[in-house]
Formats: structure tokens, sequence, C-alpha cells
């Protein structure tokens, strides 16, 4: 049975992360920040949302753990700021109800809700600049990297919550990393 990890930054809806992939029927455990990487089996990780940069223990090491990674939110910053991109304020702001656009409808991570969904996201921070080796695969009005990827390192990252009600095509995100986690 394919088992995926939620690495814990602190998010309010970190829980439903790993009640989606749960529902999914994945094994899968929520798991602090502080775990090192080589205490963990899995066969792939989920970096959760949270409140800052600051309380992301050790996070960033699971970037070179040889398994899928998807970042969300917090966790797509976080693997930005991590490999080189850079993370800033959004104009935006707070939560919203955003329509994204889907840039590459053959990406593994989003290409299967092209060519646009509703998702619920933050912007207070947002990555301004993308990473070496990543694509852009979506942007809304409000925020021109709402995901990115990196198919050779099997590294993902999207800016809304896939996790919550409000995100209308949520479970097909996990749905596809689950087969990406599969597949790796």
């Amino acid at each position: 049975m394919t088992k995926i990890v939620v690495v814990d930054n602190h998010g309010q809806f970190t829980h439903l992360e790993r009640r989606a992939l749960r529902d999914l029927g994945v094994d899968t455990e929520l798991i602090d920040n502080d775990t090192p990487p080589a205490d963990v089996e899995a066969d792939g990780v989920v970096l959760s949302g949270g409140p800052d940069m600051d309380r992301i223990g050790r996070s960033p090491a699971y970037l070179e753990a040889d398994v899928p990674v998807l970042g969300i939110c917090l966790g797509m910053q976080l693997i930005a700021e991590e490999l080189g991109g850079r993370v800033g304020s959004g104009e935006y702001g707070g939560y919203a109800d955003v329509t994204v656009d889907i840039l590459d409808e053959d990406d593994p991570l989003t290409g299967s809700v092209y060519p646009e969904t509703r998702v619920w996201a933050s912007h207070a921070d947002e990555v301004t600049e993308l990473p070496a080796g990543f694509e852009l695969t979506a942007r809304s009005d409000v925020c021109d990297v709402e995901a990115m990827s990196n198919t050779d390192r099997d590294l993902y990252g999207v800016q809304w919550h896939p996790e919550v009600a409000h995100t209308e095509e949520g479970e097909a995100i996990f749905e596809n990393f689950v087969d990406i986690c599969e597949t790796a």
C-alpha cells in the first residue's frame, strides 16, 4: 500500500490533508516537522501549509528524501525559497475563492483539471520567482505563480488548499499526487 506522510507545518488545514489522503485509501500519517527524514519511510511527502517560514522545522530536508514531494501553500513557498526561487508578500492578501488557469494539460499534478479550476487560497505570501528547473503550471488574476512542477525531481507545489471543500477539484490534485508516488 502506498504511504504518504504529511509534514505538519502548523497550518490550520493540515489535518484535512491527511484525511483527504486517507479517504483515497492511502496509508498516511501526520508527522511533526521536527522529524528527521531518515526516521520516515514513505512513498511520498506532503509539506503542509503553515503560518510562517520561521516554523518549518526540518521540512527543507524532505526535498532531498528521494521521494515525490507536494508543497501546499507555505509548503510550496519553502520549496521555492530553499531551491533558489523567491517568495514575497502577495498584493491580494488573505483567503479568497479564486479561478486558477492551468497552463499545462500534461502536467502530472494539475493537468487533469485543465483549463481552469476554482480554488481556496491564501495570498498573504506567494512565490514571486520560480527556482531553476521548475515550470509554471498555473496562475490566476491575483497570483502569477499558483502552481509549479519539477517533474525531473518529482517536486510539486500549489498555492491553494486542495484539502478544503471550497476547492472544487482538490481531490483530483491528491489523486494525481498519489499516482505520481506510485509510479516514482
